[in-house]
């Protein structure tokens, strides 16, 4: 039997929907990451022992020694009960920024017609991480000059493949009528992959492949900026060890407020550390 092998290629027409898909689970995915940072905080643990204690107080379930040894179980239905309630009570509070930033990504330009926005510079590019027939990860790098852009203005945009219908009254500018060429600063706009590979150093395989296209495709590239959260932290540390520094603290997430923050990777940098390699 042959053993699948993994490939980065461009993304094509076909993959379209699963893309979207990922980008979406990307965006969701910090939840989850938040969620378990705060079940775990000392504060939120010791409130929900506490209240327990309480619970289990007033309806009178602590152990009494005429019930055996199974006395020790009768607390357990009402701090788990209360467990519920505060994992209920965590996710609603984290849920709705990452729902609408998630919408806000799914709604921006370069995914109406992912190939057309992306060919307008020869360092831009979208690409999968292909295992086999599984997709397992994906990186999009825009170096065109809407690289600093982060509106949701999908609205606007019509794919090329409707570019034939009348503007006027359909309101929107196709992909093709965007202006071409490449800016100094690049711009990750996409990082993405499946959890379970990420041991392997798949997202540095990536990451580097993604680096070497932007800079070497177009000298004009100076820089390449990515987003950087404490919520993706496999994505954090990959731009971390491929030497990217801080270059401003951006918005707090979720209900314990994360520091989100923008990293940038200078192409001066990029080619020392390119040729230690």
């Amino acid at each position: 039997m042959v053993e699948p092998s993994a490939r980065i290629r461009p993304v094509e027409l076909a993959d379209t929907n699963f893309v979207r898909f990922l980008v979406g689970k990307a965006g969701m995915e910090p939840i989850v990451v938040a969620n378990q940072k705060m079940y775990f905080h000392p504060l939120i643990f010791s409130a929900w022992v506490a209240l327990s204690c309480v619970f289990v107080q007033v309806l009178g379930l602590w152990p009494k020694p005429e019930q055996g040894l199974y006395r020790f179980l009768v607390p357990v239905p009402a701090f788990g009960s209360l467990a519920i309630a505060f994992m209920f009570a965590i996710d609603w509070m984290n849920r709705w920024e990452f729902e609408d930033r998630s919408a806000h990504v799914l709604r921006g330009p370069d995914l109406a017609d992912i190939s057309a926005y992306y060919a307008r510079s020869p360092s831009s590019g979208f690409w999968v991480l292909q295992y086999g027939e599984r997709f397992i990860g994906l990186i999009a790098v825009d170096a065109s000059l809407d690289a600093d852009s982060d509106a949701a203005v999908a609205d606007k945009i019509t794919p090329n493949s409707d570019k034939g219908k009348d503007k006027g009254k359909s309101g929107k500018t196709p992909i093709a009528a965007l202006p071409k060429g490449t800016a100094k600063t690049a711009t990750i706009r996409h990082f993405h992959v499946e959890e379970q590979y990420r041991p392997a150093g798949m997202a540095d395989e990536l990451l580097g492949f993604a680096l070497r296209h932007a800079f070497s495709k177009d000298l004009r590239v100076e820089a390449v900026r990515a987003h950087a959260s404490p919520l993706a932290g496999y994505a954090s540390d990959a731009l971390r060890r491929h030497g990217f520094e801080l270059e401003r603290k951006t918005e707090r997430v979720g209900a314990l407020r994360w520091q989100n923050s923008v990293q940038v990777l200078s192409r001066e940098r990029w080619a020392a550390i390119e040729a230690k390699q």
